[in-house]
């Protein structure tokens, strides 16, 4: 599975990437902010990652994306559409960006573009997202793509980077609320 959008590229993950999952997620200013996702990383965990991500297919309930800039084949992060629920018509699922390419937006373009598939390739209706308390990024990434609030699950994860149980903050989009990121 290929996105494109103007400077990025999602598609499948690869074992090439390895190495660049290793350098986005094995900083604990990234990894603090997703709760299945241990500090340090290790190559193991990425090797078990692609492996889980491979061996997902057209009729999963889960997407993982490797996000690619488009201008050298770096990846840079990942994004997923998780939990799809055909006769709902929702999904959720997150986004991580390592940390050097940040404030570009890279995320919300990529995020934006997850959508835009949600939406019009899979039909759905409604995605389901969310953010750990004082993670100002994501909140401002999403709010900017049209995601309203919606509640707080006090202590719903227990994030492997922190060893802490923290709160997420619930968001949802309509598919009539996206606001499409253009840059």
């Amino acid at each position: 599975m290929i996105i494109e959008s103007k400077r990025i590229i999602l598609r499948s993950w690869k074992d090439e990437d390895i190495d660049d999952l290793l350098e986005g997620l094995n900083n604990i200013s990234v990894s603090k902010w997703l709760a299945g996702v241990p500090y340090p990383y290790t190559k193991e965990d990425a090797e078990n990652f692609i492996s889980y991500a491979k061996q997902l297919n057209e009729n999963s309930k889960d997407i993982m994306l490797a996000i690619v800039l488009k201008e050298n084949n770096k990846v840079i992060g990942g994004t997923s559409i998780e939990s799809i629920n055909k006769k709902d018509k929702t999904a959720g699922g997150g986004i991580w960006l390592n940390e050097k390419y940040q404030k570009n937006g890279y995320g919300t373009e990529a995020f934006s573009a997850r959508i835009k598939y949600a939406f019009e390739v899979l039909g759905l209706r409604r995605m389901e997202n969310g953010y750990f308390t004082g993670n100002e990024k994501s909140k401002s990434m999403q709010h900017k793509l049209g995601y309203k609030d919606e509640g707080i699950r006090r202590k719903k994860y227990l994030c492997l980077a922190t060893n802490e149980y923290t709160d997420e903050c619930i968001t949802g989009l309509l598919k009539e609320e996206f606001i499409e990121f253009d840059k």
